[in-house]
Order: structure tokens, then sequence, then C-alpha cells
């Protein structure tokens, strides 16, 4: 039996560079920077002082005010994503199954600020003090509850929880779902608001913090010989996956479609990744064999990209294991130099960076990349976009625990 073919056709996105697809889409072109201060709490201190917040997000225009108080803040990045996805795929809810449109929808750390806020409250008051809302604000899975209840969506419905290879599980789960006929439509990806006093202190301590605070702008630096720890981002990023049938039966936009995913473990170290990026040479060669494709019709790759010492050579000797000759003729750039890490919904995000890319034909930047380091000699699109037509490319994620995703998307051919 083939399998069932399986299209993008909505996303949303709330970033450090944008809260709307058009608005993000022209931050990745223009090589816009999210990097600024911290200004969620005093940094006075923390070894690191800036990170790429959000901003200007209000999340009553898709929430009840009533209602956000009852949730943290990464639900309200994941609701707001979700409705301006559904408002992009112009699906009209009452005219599909609900009982086969499901939600896969993860968070890395999930509420950890009202975690944070709660403990201080019972530190303060007791045990009478702690919200009964405490639970079901914090617990990773909620925004795919949320999702799901808003809308009526009675498919599957969970979370992943895999750090920073979080959203691009979800990815692809829900392209498995479809593929083999649990589901004709899910809302997918993952939302992190991870810039709290605890995560900042915690990632600081693992040292896997860039500490440029009088450079803060030129921090996100992947692949250059200077980099020295990653930037924190948050926010969210959702697509609508749909059976390309159902897609085409409605007359849907679409932006691209999932062909292969790779899913690997490093079995290695609880941070650091393999010599050779081993994992991640088995996702990437998962993806093109579940594809049915040869390494020589890729033609970018969105990198994992973190600007940190052993992520991005290990993440390049990878890629060139994976692709020989090829790797050179291939176009790589980390969106993350703009956005920052945004933890467990990297993969989301840099998914639909991917799928813009091919829908447009434009290679997004590796912004603040001066010079490669020692090891680092592939084409990483430094500092401006690039027109280049595309008509298969890879989003990589990899996070801590070993755990390594490829998604591989194509251009759509009607």
């Amino acid at each position: 039996m083939s399998k069932r073919r399986v299209v993008i056709t909505g996303i949303g996105v709330v970033t450090p560079i944008g809260n709307s697809v058009s608005e993000f889409w022209e931050g990745l072109m223009t090589g816009r920077n999210g990097a600024g201060p911290i200004t969620k709490f005093d940094t006075t201190n923390f070894t690191t002082k800036f990170a790429c917040e959000v901003k200007n997000f209000d999340a009553s225009i898709y929430i009840d005010k009533k209602e956000m108080k009852r949730m943290d803040v990464y639900t309200h990045y994941a609701l707001a994503a979700a409705a301006m996805a559904l408002e992009d795929s112009q699906l009209d809810l009452s005219k599909i199954n609900l009982e086969l449109t499901g939600v896969v929808f993860g968070s890395g750390i999930g509420g950890i600020q009202t975690f944070e806020d709660q403990h201080t409250q019972f530190m303060q008051g007791g045990p009478k003090r702690v919200s009964p809302f405490f639970v079901p604000m914090m617990i990773p899975d909620i925004a795919a509850g949320q999702i799901s209840i808003k809308y009526g969506l009675k498919g599957p419905n969970y979370s992943t929880v895999s750090a920073c290879a979080t959203s691009s599980h979800a990815i692809a789960d829900a392209f498995i779902l479809i593929q083999r006929g649990s589901a004709d439509l899910m809302f997918t990806g993952g939302s992190e608001f991870p810039i709290t006093q605890m995560s900042v202190a915690g990632f600081n301590s693992a040292r896997a913090l860039s500490t440029w605070n009088d450079r803060m702008m030129e921090a996100s630096r992947p692949f250059d010989k200077d980099r020295n720890g990653f930037v924190m981002g948050e926010g969210g990023g959702l697509l609508i996956l749909e059976e390309l049938e159902h897609a085409l039966n409605r007359g849907a936009k679409i932006y691209a479609e999932i062909v292969g995913v790779g899913l690997t473990g490093d079995a290695y170290h609880i941070t650091a990744p393999p010599p050779g990026g081993e994992g991640a040479v088995r996702s990437m060669k998962e993806a093109l064999r579940d594809a049915g494709v040869e390494p020589s019709v890729v033609d970018y790759i969105n990198a994992h990209g973190t600007s940190t010492e052993l992520n991005d050579l290990n993440e390049t000797i990878a890629i060139k294991a994976v692709f020989g000759d090829h790797a050179y003729k291939l176009a790589v750039s980390s969106t993350k130099s703009m956005t920052g890490h945004l933890l467990g919904a990297a993969g989301a995000v840099e998914a639909i960076a991917t799928a813009l890319a091919i829908k447009n034909s434009m290679i997004p930047p590796t912004i603040n990349l001066d010079e490669p380091g020692e090891g680092l000699d592939l084409n990483y699109t430094p500092k401006v976009a690039v027109k280049k037509e595309i008509n298969y490319a890879i989003s990589n994620t990899f996070g801590f625990g070993g755990h390594n995703a490829s998604l591989l998307l194509k251009k759509f051919e009607g």
C-alpha cells in the first residue's frame, strides 16, 4: 500500500523577530536580530544578561483575559500560533471530520515560570498559597490540550518532550499519524517561555549560554570561530499538516510537502554530541531513506546551528559524511543567528522557516558569521539571504539527551 502524502497548509509563529508569518519571513530575509537585554527579571547577579525576547505580543487578541491568567505564557504562544495557522489555512472546522483532526504539540520545559512563581508563593505562605491551576498551567502537555479544547479537535492528542528536538519530534509524529491513516489533519509544533531566572541560571551554570553582554547583538554567531554559546530565545510555531487529497479537495494553499523524517538517538552523553555527529548522520540518512531519495537532490539544510563549539563542528562533519562532495554544493544556514535558540520550539519555527524558504526560493542568512571556525568549510550563507531554487530541504534539530530529528521537506508539485 502506498503511503499517504502529507502537505503543510497553514502556519503560525510567535518569535523574537516577528509575530506573524509575514513579519517573521521579512525578518529572516533582512537579517533582523532578535537579541536584546533581558527585561523579564533583574539580571544584576546573572552571568548572561541578554536573550532573544518576543516583542509587542498581546495574548488577549487570541485568548480571553480571564483564561489567560490560568495559563503559562508558553501556552499563550501556542494558542496564538494555532489561531494564526488556522486563519492562514482557511480551514472551515464545521466542514471537516474533527475526530480525524488532532494535535501533537510539545514544549521542552513547559511552564517553568509558573513553577518559579508558585514555588515563591509556597515558600512565603505555605501549601494553601499554591494555585489550584498550578499543575495544569505548568505541565508540558497542556498547550496541546488547550489547542484541542479550543477547536474541538478529537483526533490524536498529546505532547512531545525531547529538549531542543521537541517540536521536530511533534511534527514527525503528526506526519506519521497522517501517513498511516490515523488522522487527516494535524495541528503540530511547539512553544517555549524559558527566559526565566532558573532557566538562565541553569544554562549559565552549564556554560551553554553566550556571555557577550557587551556585544549581545553579535553573540548568536553559528559556525563562527568566536562562537561561545547559544543565545536563549522564546516563542512558538504551529504547522497544520494535511493529507494531500484532503487539501486538494478543498483548494488549500500548500507551502511544501513533508516526505521523510529521521529520528535517532546518540546513546552517548547528556549534553554533548558524539564525535563526528554520528547520531545526526543517521538521522539525515534515515530522512532520505524514508523519502526514497538520494542525497544529491537536497538543496538546503536549515542547520541546528546553535552557536556552540561542539554542535556546529559536529553537525558540519555529519553533513559532509552524509552528502560527500555534494555537501559543498548545498546551502546551509542557521536561523538561530537571528531568533536565538527557542529550545523546544526551535524545530517548529525552523521547519516553518524551511517551508517558507522552499516556497519563496530564498535561503535565509546566518548573520554574525564573520570568519568560520576551524573545520567549518561549508556554504553557511553568511550575512545576507540568497536566491536559490529549492526542491528538497532538511531541517535538523538535536536535543540534550541525544535526541536527533531531521525533517525532509520538498517543493510541492501538483
